[in-house]
This record gives C-alpha cells, sequence and structure tokens, in this order.
C-alpha cells in the first residue's frame, strides 16, 4: 500500500468566514491554524499548501479568559541595545489594530518556515464585520462560543 501525496492541481481550496464575536481567542485560533494547514482534509500534505482561505471579522470583539484581557503582554524587539517593546493586549485591542492579537495567536501556532508564511497569507482578519467581497464562493463557519 502506498502513502497519498496530493499534486498541486488536485488541491482544492474553500473559502470561509468566521465570526469573532464572543469567541475565546485561543479556541478559535487553534481551529483557524488547523484550517490554514489543511489538517482537517484526508489529502493532507505536509509539504503542500493545501489548506483553506479564511476570513475573520469582528475581531476586536474576541474574549480573553481569566485576567489576559489585563495581564498579557506581547514583547518585541526592534534589534537595537535596549530595544524591548512590550504592550498590554487591552491596550492592543482598544486601539486602531485590534485585528493583530488574532493575527499574532494564529501565526504562533503554524510553523515558522516558507511554508507557514505561505499559509498564513490566506488569512484575512478584520477589526469590523465589513470586508472586500469577491466573487468566490464563501462559507460561513460557525465555531461554537465556550
Amino acid at each position: 500500500m502506498k502513502t497519498y501525496v496530493a499534486k498541486p492541481s488536485e488541491i482544492k481550496k474553500n473559502h470561509y468566514v468566521v465570526d469573532a464575536n464572543g469567541l475565546v481567542l485561543g479556541r478559535m485560533a487553534t481551529e483557524i491554524a488547523k484550517l490554514l494547514r489543511g489538517k482537517h482534509k484526508p489529502t493532507y500534505t505536509p509539504n503542500m499548501d493545501c489548506g483553506d482561505d479564511i476570513i475573520v471579522i469582528n475581531a476586536e470583539k474576541v474574549k480573553l479568559t481569566g485576567k489576559k484581557n489585563a495581564n498579557k503582554t506581547y514583547y518585541r524587539h526592534t534589534g537595537y541595545p535596549g530595544g524591548l517593546k512590550s504592550q498590554k493586549v487591552s491596550n492592543i485591542l482598544e486601539g486602531k489594530n485590534p485585528e493583530k492579537v488574532v493575527k499574532l495567536a494564529i501565526k504562533r501556532m503554524i510553523p515558522n518556515n516558507p511554508l507557514g508564511r505561505k499559509q498564513l497569507k490566506n488569512l484575512k482578519v478584520y477589526k469590523g464585520a465589513e470586508f472586500p467581497k469577491s466573487e468566490k464562493k464563501i462559507e460561513t463557519l460557525n465555531l461554537t462560543k465556550k
């Protein structure tokens, strides 16, 4: 018996819209990361981009459990000595780019390699309910609120 390996011509991409209103950030991010990588498909091949395209709307209305809204901090480094910068999640969600929190949560669940960066390009995150419509068939994905 041979192992199935998908060819680029055999890969079918679906398009989903996820409404983040009231969803827990981590639980939503794990499901979206799984869809982006294509691990939910029986034709999953680890070295191919066989994942789906995902659009996340209402990113500013995502929930964080416990005291994460006040205590969780994101760090980044400028590359210069003493250049460690920090930002609280509450400040990011109230700021002008609340979609950054959702994007970072999903990005950190995908491998940090060229294939992971290619799969991350299939993710679009919007802070409001409006997003640019396309001619492709888009399905609404219902992730349950827990």
